[in-house]
């Protein structure tokens, strides 16, 4: 069981599901009772896909993965799973899954192989390997979970709301990213990865996980220009963003040499509260509208 919560990456699958739900909930048409069976046939296909994908992608890189210090206890490098295993797992999960989708929305099954093949293909094969700053297209497929989500309901992937979750998602993932980066540099050279900090170093890194900081906490800051949002805007969404530039700030202070796991942390509790508050302000702007 440890072995395929590892090559399924269950701890990033969490965060696509609660991205996903975000959009599924937020796109809901108001007033309807929720379908628990719906959801759950949704989450389900999602989970699938999703963990289809991470399996496809250590079947791909388990090479690399066995001289990198941080990967190579995984499955396929301990030999604990053959690279056959890996790669039948995920193509049958992430059919299965796709044709779960496919019965609640075509549009998110579509959108669910789009997402397998930017990840899998351009991010792992081509972006990844060959750019140092691959992981800025490659948060596109990272991205697109609440966009999946969204389109059960609604085919306007450009409405406000939508565009706000996606914005999140995708500007979320370069601090998160580029902090391991950093923390694992060597790491990523062992298993011939350009990332940033080892093609421009540490302080040109650091430049640009700012950038994307202070851009990732304004959109959320934006959240009223995107979507309705109420009492938990004040009381989440604004705290958890200064908190998010103060810890920032004492990381880049002190060159990225202590604090990285408390920025890295924050970052992410920061992402679950800027895709939850909307949705849980719509649920209880719903029940007071019910009163």
């Amino acid at each position: 069981m440890r072995s395929y919560l590892d090559l399924t990456k269950t701890g990033i699958v969490v965060f696509v599901l609660l991205s996903a739900a975000a959009g599924y909930f937020i796109a809901r048409p108001s007033g309807n009772p929720l379908e628990w069976s719906h959801f759950a046939l949704f989450i389900l296909g999602l989970y699938m896909v999703s963990a289809g994908s991470f399996a496809l992608n250590q079947a791909q890189e388990w090479q690399r993965d066995a001289v990198m210090e941080r990967t190579k206890k995984r499955p396929l490098p301990r030999g604990v799973m053959k690279s056959w295993q890996a790669w039948a797992l995920g193509f049958s999960y992430v059919g299965v899954g796709s044709l779960l989708l496919y019965v609640i929305e075509p549009l998110a099954a579509a959108l669910g192989l789009l997402t397998v093949l930017l990840y899998n293909v351009f991010y792992t094969l081509f972006w990844k390997r060959k750019w140092a700053f691959g992981a800025v297209p490659g948060a596109i497929p990272g991205a697109m979970p609440a966009v999946i989500g969204y389109s059960v309901f609604s085919v306007d992937l450009l409405a406000p709301e939508c565009l706000y979750l996606f914005l999140i998602m995708f500007l979320w993932q370069m601090p998160h990213f580029w902090c391991l980066a950093i923390r694992y540099k060597d790491d990523y050279e062992r298993g011939g990865f350009p990332v940033l900090a080892a093609v421009l170093g540490v302080d040109k890194t650091l430049f640009h996980i700012g950038l994307y900081v202070f851009v990732y906490v304004g959109v959320a800051l934006l959240s009223p220009w995107f979507l309705k949002t109420h009492v938990l805007y004040l009381f989440l969404v604004v705290p958890f963003a200064l908190k998010v530039l103060w810890e920032f700030f004492l990381y880049y202070q002190q060159e990225a040499k202590g604090s990285w796991l408390r920025f890295f942390l924050w970052v992410n509790f920061s992402l679950l509260a800027f895709i939850g508050a909307p949705v849980f302000d719509r649920m209880i702007a719903a029940w007071a509208s019910g009163l």
